[in-house]
C-alpha cells in the first residue's frame, strides 16, 4: 500500500506535515517504537509510530529521523498526546532528510492505525504471492523447472510469515521452508503427531484445513491430492498415499481468499506429487520384470541379466553388483472388493525411502511392483557393505530389520487404517545373488503371514523369526492353543489365585533362567528353599517334572501361547 492511501483514510485521523512528494511511498509494514535508536528493529519500508517519548531536546529530532532515514523507513507518524502538538525541530528534520511526516490527533490510538496497516499489507501480499503462485504453477505444470515444493513454501514464508511443511502420510518432510531464520525443522515426534491427526481427520470425511495442537504450537492441516486421486474413489484408497501441508498457524478465523490461496498452494505441490510418481514408473517396471521372472521360475541367468539392468537405475553410483532385500505388504480393508496392492506398492515406497541414496530423488534406491493383493520391494544393498546410515530403513550392513521399518509409522498408519483396516510387512534375509531372490521372497511372504497371525493394525517380521518356534505358535489353531494352555497353567492359576503363591511368575523366571537355582532365586530375592518348595508345588499340581527337558519345553510354549 501507499503512504497515499492512509493519508485519505478519514478513520486514521492522519495530517501530514511534510513530504508531500514521497506519498508514492510503498507501505510493507509497521512498528511503533520510542526507542532513541530503533535501527535495529527495522528492516526498511515500514510506518514508525511514536509517541516522542524518546525526544528530551530539540537535537535529538535530528538523530532521530537520521536513524530512520538510513534504515530506509516510508514514513514517520508522531502522536499529539505527549506534547499537543508536533516540534518544529521534528518538522525541519524531516524536511531535510526528505522524510514525509504525519500527526496523529489524540484520539485515535496506534493500534487501530497498526491493524489498518497489517491488514491493507497483508491483503495486498496475498495478491502478489497468488500471482507468483500461479505463475510457479504454469512453470511446474510445463515440466521440473519450478524448483519443486520448497519453493512456493519459501513464497508463503517470505509474503506471508507462515511457516510451513510438506509431509507424508507417515510424517516424512518432504519440503520446508529454505529461507533463513525459518526456524528449526519439525521434531520427528510433532511429524508423527501431525500425520497421525490428518489421517484420522481425513478417515472421518472432514474437510481440510483440520486444526490440530503438537508440541505447543497450532497447525493447520491441508491435504494434498494429485492426479485425480480422491475424486469420486474411496478414501481407503488414498489415505495412505497423500501428502498434506502443514502450517504453522489456526486457519479458523482466516479470509476466504486466503484459504482459496492455500488451496491453490496445496495444487501446486500435487503437480510435484504427481511429477514424482511418473519418476518412479521405470523403477516400477523393473522391479514387475525382475518378480515376474522369479515367480515363473525363470533361469538364474536370465534373472541375473535383468538385475544387470536394474541395478544402475536403482543404485547410481554405487556399483553393479549390489546385494538384494525383498520386502512384502499386504494392506487389507474390511469388507473392501479393490485389491489392496496398488494401496501396499504406495505404502512401501513411502516407507522405504533412503534419505541418504544419491540422486535428485530421495527414494531412487527403491523399486516397488505389486502382485495381486501383494506389493513386492526389490531394496539394494550395497555389495561393500557400506550403505544408508545404521537409523535409515535401508540401513545396510545386517540389512533391513522388522522393527526398524515400523519404528516411526506405526502410530500414524494406526490412525489411518482405523477400526476397518490392516496393514502387514515381511522381511527376508539380505541374498547375494539371482540365486537366492526366489527363495527371499517366499521368506519375506512366510514373514509376512507370520506378521498377519499378530494382533494390532500394523504388524512386521523377519527372516530372524522363520528359525524360532515364533514361526509356528501363530498358526496354532485356538481351540488347541486354549487346550494346552488350559491343561498345564490353568492348575498354578487357580492356585495363585487362592493362596497368592506366585507360582506362574516362579515358573516364567525359572526358565527363563535355564533353570538355574541361585540365578532364579537372585532374581526373585528368594531363598533357593523357599524357589525348590515353590518348583516342588509346580510339579506337584501338574504332574510334570522340571528337570526334563521335554516338560520345561512344554511350559515355555504353553506361557508363550497363553
Amino acid at each position: 500500500m501507499r503512504l497515499r492511501a492512509l493519508l485519505e483514510t478519514e478513520a486514521l485521523g492522519l495530517r501530514l506535515l511534510g513530504g508531500e512528494d514521497e506519498l508514492d511511498r510503498s507501505v510493507r509494514g509497521v512498528m511503533t517504537t520510542d526507542l532513541r535508536d530503533p535501527s535495529r528493529y527495522l528492516s526498511g519500508g515500514e510506518l514508525v509510530l511514536t509517541g516522542l517519548a524518546w525526544r528530551r531536546e530539540p537535537e535529538d529530532s535530528e538523530r532521530f529521523v537520521r536513524i530512520l532515514a538510513a534504515a530506509g523507513v516510508a514514513g514517520l507518524a508522531a502522536g499529539e498526546a505527549e506534547l499537543r502538538s508536533i516540534p518544529a525541530d521534528l518538522v525541519q528534520a524531516c524536511a531535510r532528510h526528505r522524510l514525509p511526516l504525519f500527526s496523529v490527533v489524540e484520539d485515535v490510538s496506534f493500534a487501530s492505525i497498526t491493524e489498518h496497516v497489517v491488514r491493507q499489507v497483508s491483503s495486498e501480499r496475498a495478491g502478489d504471492l497468488a500471482a507468483v503462485v500461479d505463475r510457479h504453477r504454469r512453470l511446474m505444470t510445463s515440466g521440473p523447472t519450478g524448483g519443486g515444493p520448497e519453493v512456493v513454501l519459501d513464497l508463503l514464508g517470505s509474503d506471508l510469515d507462515l511457516r510451513a511443511w510438506v509431509l507424508s502420510p507417515t510424517g516424512r518432510p518432504i519440503a520446508g521452508s529454505s529461507l533463513a531464520g525459518a526456524g528449526p525443522e519439525l521434531p520427528p515426534a510433532v511429524c508423527a503427531a501431525l500425520a497421525g491427526e490428518h489421517l484420522a481427520a481425513a478417515r472421518t470425511g472432514r474437510r481440510g484445513p483440520h486444526r490440530v495442537s503438537a508440541g505447543g504450537n497450532t497447525y493447520s492441516l491441508f491435504p494434498i491430492s494429485g492426479g485425480g486421486r480422491g475424486a469420486g474413489r474411496d478414501i481407503r484408497e488414498t489415505v495412505l498415499s497423500d501428502w498434506l501441508l502443514a502450517v504453522e498457524a489456526d486457519a479458523g478465523d482466516w479470509s476466504a481468499e486466503r484459504l482459496d490461496l492455500l488451496d491453490g498452494v496445496t495444487q501446486l505441490i500435487a503437480v510435484e506429487r504427481d511429477r514424482r510418481d511418473a519418476a518412479r514408473t521405470v523403477r516400477r517396471r523393473l522391479a514387475q520384470e525382475v518378480l515376474e521372472l522369479v515367480q515363473t521360475g525363470a533361469q538364474p541367468t536370465e534373472i541375473a541379466a535383468r538385475l544387470r539392468v536394474a541395478a544402475p537405475v536403482l543404485l547410481p553410483g554405487l556399483g553393479t553388483a549390489p546385494h538384494w532385500q525383498v520386502v512384502v505388504a499386504r494392506v487389507e480393508w474390511e469388507g473392501a472388493d479393490a485389491p489392496g496392492g496398488p494401496v501396499a506398492q504406495a505404502l512401501l515406497e513411502e516407507i522405504l525411502v533412503d534419505p541418504e541414496s544419491p540422486g535428485t530423488e530421495p527414494s531412487d534406491r527403491i523399486a516397488v511392483a505389486h502382485l495381486g493383493d501383494e506389493a513386492v520391494a526389490l531394496v539394494p544393498l550395497r555389495a561393500d557393505g557400506m550403505g544408508a546410515a545404521e537409523d535409515s530403513p535401508t540401513a545396510s550392513g545386517g540389512g533391513l530389520h522388522a522393527e526398524t521399518l515400523l519404528a516411526t509409522v506405526r502410530e500414524p498408519l494406526s490412525r489411518g487404517l482405523d477400526d476397518d483396516g490392516r496393514v502387514t510387512f515381511g522381511v527376508s534375509a539380505p541374498v547375494h545373488s539371482a540365486e537366492g531372490l526366489r527363495g527371499a521372497l517366499e521368506e519375506a511372504r512366510h514373514a509376512r503371514r507370520v506378521a498377519a497371525a499378530r494382533p494390532g493394525r500394523v504388524c512386521a517380521a523377519g527372516h530372524q523369526e522363520l528359525a524360532s518356534h515364533v514361526l509356528l505358535l501363530p498358526f496354532v489353531p485356538d481351540d488347541v492353543r486354549r487346550a494346552f494352555t488350559a491343561r498345564l497353567l490353568d492348575p498354578l492359576r487357580d492356585y495363585d489365585h487362592r493362596h497368592r503363591a506366585e507360582l506362574i511368575p516362579t515358573l516364567e523366571a525359572f526358565l527363563d533362567c535355564d533353570g538355574s537355582w541361585t540365578r532364579c532365586a537372585t532374581r526373585l530375592h528368594l531363598h533357593v528353599n523357599t524357589l525348590r518348595y515353590r518348583v516342588g508345588r509346580i510339579e506337584q499340581l501338574t504332574g510334570r517334572d522340571l528337570s526334563r527337558l521335554e516338560d520345561k519345553l512344554d511350559f515355555f510354549l504353553a506361557l508363550r501361547m497363553s
